[in-house]
């Protein structure tokens, strides 16, 4: 049961709108135009409860093609209501509004947006796009979890990301209980690292692949998401119980092909492996000239590609070494 705080809870103020206690609005913040002159804007949801409590915001498809994180927000925002909530929810499914248009990793300039943080007024579509989410949303948050999949023809096996020697941020990675935790240094230029560097705990979660739906990453981020709300002390709910080990990782690999064929793996993300296990092979048509891949330790798989013909060069496994 939770104890609802004595402060007084908040009114928060998006794009000149302000969202008063209890209330749920949705809001519109303008990014700029197309060239056709249509304006284009982030869509955005804010929950705010009716008690004080931390304000979690959630965010998707920074890389517009990586679309389950859209789908975890939405069905989150259905289980919630302001009249029960401590605290508030600021819920940003497409923050990359020209990607996810265009079903596109990167902005129209070719920017990464997760690599053009903390931004500027006054700088590129991605600097600008950064600053505003910054400004507008993250500054507002005491919690943040940023939504992510694979790449294109990249599968990841549902985890967490984050700084785990920052004592909440490992507090509420734990209580999300993804199958594993890495701690990761951010790289620069990330909103993990510069939400970090401002104070505030945040969680990257990677699960499934991009451009579509996937069901089992999408209940893997949505039960996480609301375990967190409860360790937070958010709403009263029941987290659904964690059925597996919670792994966790300091140290990963990324196996990339020595030469350019047809790759046939015998192992794929979420499995364990042994070191020096075979796990697959690239040959020709005929599996001629096969070079054989090998686990250069024991550890759980959190990526494979899912393209049969690589190059020579291509990250194909990306393999995580278990503490």
């Amino acid at each position: 049961m939770i104890t609802f705080p004595s402060e007084e809870p908040v009114v928060i103020t998006i794009a000149k709108t302000a969202i008063i206690p209890g209330t749920r609005r949705h809001i519109e913040i303008p990014v700029g135009r197309l060239p056709t002159q249509t304006p284009m804007s982030i869509p955005v949801e804010v929950v705010n409860g009716k008690f004080a409590g931390p304000r979690l915001w959630l965010s998707a498809a920074l890389h517009g093609d990586e679309v389950n994180g859209v789908e975890i927000v939405r069905e989150l925002l259905a289980r919630i209501e302001p009249d029960t909530l401590c605290g508030a929810v600021i819920a940003v499914p497409t923050v990359n509004v020209f990607g996810f248009i265009n079903g596109s990793r990167y902005l129209p300039d070719r920017r990464d947006l997760n690599r053009s943080f903390p931004g500027s007024k006054k700088g590129s579509l991605a600097a600008r796009l950064a600053r505003l989410f910054l400004e507008e949303i993250v500054t507002q948050s005491t919690h943040g979890i940023d939504l992510h999949t694979g790449a294109v023809g990249r599968y990841n096996h549902p985890h967490i990301r984050g700084n785990l020697n920052d004592p909440e941020t490992r507090r509420i990675a734990a209580a999300f209980g993804a199958p594993v935790m890495m701690s990761a240094p951010a790289p620069v230029g990330s909103l993990r690292h510069t939400a970090a560097n401002r104070g505030i705990p945040i969680l990257l979660f990677e699960g499934g692949e991009a451009q579509r739906f996937d069901s089992y990453p999408v209940a893997v981020g949505l039960a996480g998401i609301q375990r967190v709300m409860d360790e937070l002390g958010m709403y009263r709910h029941t987290p659904a119980p964690v059925s597996h080990d919670l792994l966790e990782s300091k140290t990963s690999t990324w196996l990339r092909a020595k030469r350019a064929g047809i790759l046939r793996l015998a192992f794929e993300s979420g499995d364990f492996v042994k070191k020096k296990q075979l796990l697959g092979t690239i040959g020709d048509v005929f599996e001629r000239e096969v070079i054989k891949i090998s686990a250069p330790f024991d550890g759980i798989i959190l990526s494979h590609v899912t393209h049969p013909l690589v190059h020579q060069g291509d990250a194909i496994l990306h393999i995580a070494q278990l503490s």
